[in-house]
């Protein structure tokens, strides 16, 4: 693995553009970037694993949608600062539902579609409810990132862990007293106050949620 990220240039913020095509029509699919971790855990696992930039975290290719990408092979480009990647495509590449991402065709001075949908995505990607807890922690992670004017979790990161771990007392306390009083309406501001001060809670201590599911999985 070492000599090949020798032969790698990542950028200033550690990434590389991948380019991946299906290996038996050479259909370009999709663009995005990897990092170390990604093309490590892509070469352990046989699919391919991203990272993204909005979300700031690595990705598993197919890990919502269970379309997948069976890697065929990897190549990388003369100057070392791009990979191509040959796949066997699990139903569709695209979140719209399109096979390839590059479904839109430019004709003149309008735009239009080359393909139809392999996919139904409103189905696909319904949304879940339970996937707010990822979402609230990815903006409390991008808190950290790019701080924001007034916001009361960069506020508290900037108290530090004291004042975080107070504020978790406190929000068990107010827990406590919502249940005693026995206001459905009142537990669930108060439950919904605590997680998220224990979602701050956890960023700041390195914590991920994945680490809390495997956790409740062993107690299962």
């Amino acid at each position: 693995m070492g000599s090949i990220l020798e032969e790698l240039k990542f950028d200033d913020r550690g990434l590389i553009p991948v380019i991946t095509q299906d290996y038996k029509t050479n259909e370009v699919l999709m663009m995005a970037y990897m990092n170390e971790e990604a093309l490590k855990k892509s070469l352990e696992t046989g699919k391919v694993h991203y990272f993204s930039r909005s979300r700031n975290k690595l990705w598993l290719k197919g890990e919502t949608s269970g379309h997948f990408q069976l890697i065929k092979s990897i190549n990388i480009d003369c100057d070392g600062d791009t990979l191509l990647i040959k796949v066997e495509q699990v139903e569709a590449a695209c979140h719209t539902g399109h096979y390839s991402c590059f479904y839109r065709e430019v004709s003149g001075d309008e735009l239009k579609e080359t393909s139809d949908k392999v996919f139904d995505e409103q189905k696909v990607y319904s949304k879940d409810a339970s996937k707010i807890l990822q979402e609230v922690y990815d903006v409390i992670v991008d808190r950290t990132i790019h701080p924001k004017e007034g916001s009361y979790t960069n506020y508290l990161f900037e108290k530090g862990l004291d004042k975080i771990l107070k504020k978790v007392g406190e929000e068990t306390a107010e827990v406590i007293i919502g249940a005693k009083n026995k206001d459905k309406g009142e537990i669930v501001y108060e439950i919904s106050d605590l997680i998220y001060h224990l979602l701050v809670l956890m960023v700041e201590r390195g914590v991920k949620l994945d680490d809390i599911y495997e956790e409740l999985k062993k107690r299962r």
